[in-house]
Formats: structure tokens, sequence, C-alpha cells
């Protein structure tokens, strides 16, 4: 596992020429969206000036929302480029950094039937969107990651009304063992704001399948565990990797979910913040950005590790 000191020392032995590069694109362009967003204002003022004296206020609402629209298709159009530059220049290179032997695409994603065959989510998006697919073997065991937005929308104008499925990073890993059920891993809210009505809660959530007891109260405390067989259930959520999930969730200090189906391991990680994005309006000149690609990365690549998935303790059927 890499540390944060030779990170540091491959910023600025190997990816400081690229990034100076960068950044003069990247003031380049805020220059340029400078001036398109002014032009931009003054016509919108002049219009509005003209149409108020004409229409009203009202007559100026038009004009406004045509060069909102206008101002953001360029600013997608001039930022596409620099945005898929740095991402096969700098992303990709932390990535084989962190692990030689894995592959990146900037545009890449997991499908949507197999976020829907972790089991983890109910709900079945209608808008899905990925990126900064990650893939490859790290020890003997074969995984994949990217970033992922499910949203499902419903209804329409006044009525449509939108619910995050998820969004954050998603990892799918070979468990070296063939299940015959499965065992869905979910954060336990319902016991830590109901109490005892929570397990009694959990136990009701005929969606998820039978609710598993283990003899773990740390493991209890942070998470409610589903499953199709109990005994089953059990055997894969051994005391060992269940101490080891605590330590992970303490790890990214965040909500996580896991689930365990047909031979995989599959782990969903919230965040609110696009993982791998370049920050146009902030210099890429400073470490700290920098830095969370690094950690973002590694956090997920160590996923392996932590739940010591290339540690063969069953042989596949």
């Amino acid at each position: 596992m890499k540390t944060l000191d030779d990170f540091r020392a491959f910023y600025e032995g190997e990816l400081m020429e690229d990034l100076r590069a960068l950044e003069t694109k990247r003031a380049g362009i805020c220059r340029n969206l400078l001036v398109l967003f002014t032009v931009m204002a003054l016509i919108v003022l002049v219009i509005g000036v003209a149409l108020g004296m004409a229409g009203g206020p009202a007559a100026v609402f038009v004009p406004a929302v045509l060069a909102v629209v206008i101002g953001a298709v360029a600013a997608a159009l001039m930022t596409k480029g620099y945005k898929r530059d740095f991402k096969l220049r700098i992303i990709e290179r932390i990535v084989r950094f962190v692990e030689p032997q894995l592959n990146y695409s900037p545009t890449g994603y997991i499908d949507r039937e197999t976020f829907m065959m972790s089991k983890i989510f109910t709900t079945r998006p209608n808008r899905y969107k990925g990126d900064d697919l990650v893939w490859g073997t790290v020890g003997q065991t074969d995984m994949k990651f990217c970033e992922l937005d499910a949203v499902h929308e419903s209804g329409s104008g006044k009525d449509k009304h939108r619910v995050t499925i998820f969004k954050g990073l998603f990892f799918v890993a070979d468990f070296h063992k063939d299940f015959r059920t499965k065992t869905v891993v979910l954060p336990d809210t319902a016991e830590k704001l109901f109490g005892r009505l929570g397990q009694k809660l959990q136990a009701m959530n005929i969606f998820r399948g039978k609710l598993i007891k283990l003899e773990d109260p740390e493991f209890e405390r942070h998470f409610a565990v589903y499953g199709d067989d109990q005994v089953e259930s059990r055997y894969i959520l051994s005391p060992s990797l269940m101490e080891r999930i605590v330590q992970f969730k303490v790890k990214t200090d965040r909500k996580i979910c896991l689930s365990f189906v047909a031979s995989s391991v599959f782990v969903a990680v919230s965040y609110t913040r696009n993982l791998f994005e370049p920050r146009l309006f902030r210099t890429l000149l400073d470490f700290a950005p920098m830095q969370q690609y690094f950690e973002d990365i590694q956090l997920a690549v160590g996923i392996v590790d932590d739940l010591n998935l290339n540690t063969r303790i069953w042989s596949k059927e």
C-alpha cells in the first residue's frame, strides 16, 4: 500500500509537469468564461431594458433564461476537452500509481443490471449515469469500481418527484465463493432511532428477506443484515469479516452498504461530491485536491485488503 509520502514524491516528480500545462489551459478557460458571461450579461441587460419598457418586467425573463442556457452549453463545450485531458493525464496515472495492474476508463461505468443484481437497492433507477471505471486484478482478486449516480423520477411538471437512490462509489469484486442465497448488509438506522422498536421494524422489512441476528454487538450497532438463509449469512459473515467491515465503516466515516450475491461482494459508499472531476475555479498547483484524488482511489482499491478478499478461505464449487 502506497503512503502519502510516496504519493507526494510521485506528485512532485511525475505529475507536476502535466499539471502545469493543464493549469495554463484551466486559466485560459476561466478567462474565456468570464468574457462569455460578461457579454451575455450585457446582452440580457440591453434586451431587458428594451423589452422591459415595452412589455414590463416579465418580458425580461425569457432572454435571461435563454442566456443562462446558452452560457451553460458553451461552458460545457469549453471544458469538455479539459476534463478529458485531466482524467487521462492525471487520474489514470494516479490509478496506476496506486496499483499498476489496474485499467481506467474516464467514461466507463458499471452497468445498471449489475447495480440491481447487488440487491442493495430495491428501486430500479430510470436515470442512471456513471464514469471513472477502474477494473483489473488486485492480488488474486478480480475487481472493479466506478462513480455512479442513480435516480428514480416519477410524475411530471409540478408533480414531478425525484429520489436519489444512490450517489457515490460502487465496488464489485469476486468473493471466491458461490452463494446459494443473498445476504445484504445495510446501515442500522432503525435501531439507532427507535431502539427495540427498531428491531421489530427491521424484522418487518419484507422486501429485504429475513432479518439475520448475529452475535456481534458492535457489528449490529452499525448494521442490519438481511438474507434468505440464516445459516449461510452467518457462515459468510464470520467474526473476522464482521470486524473488518466495522473497521472499514469507521475508516470511511460514511454510509456504506454491502451485499454477497452469486459469487461477488458489492460495496456502495455514499458521497455527495463528485470524486474525480477537476475543479475548474481552483488552481491545479495545490497538493490538497491531488491528495484527495489519491486517497479516494486508495480507499476503493484498498477494499480488497480491508475485506481480506485475497485470502482464499473457501473454494468455488
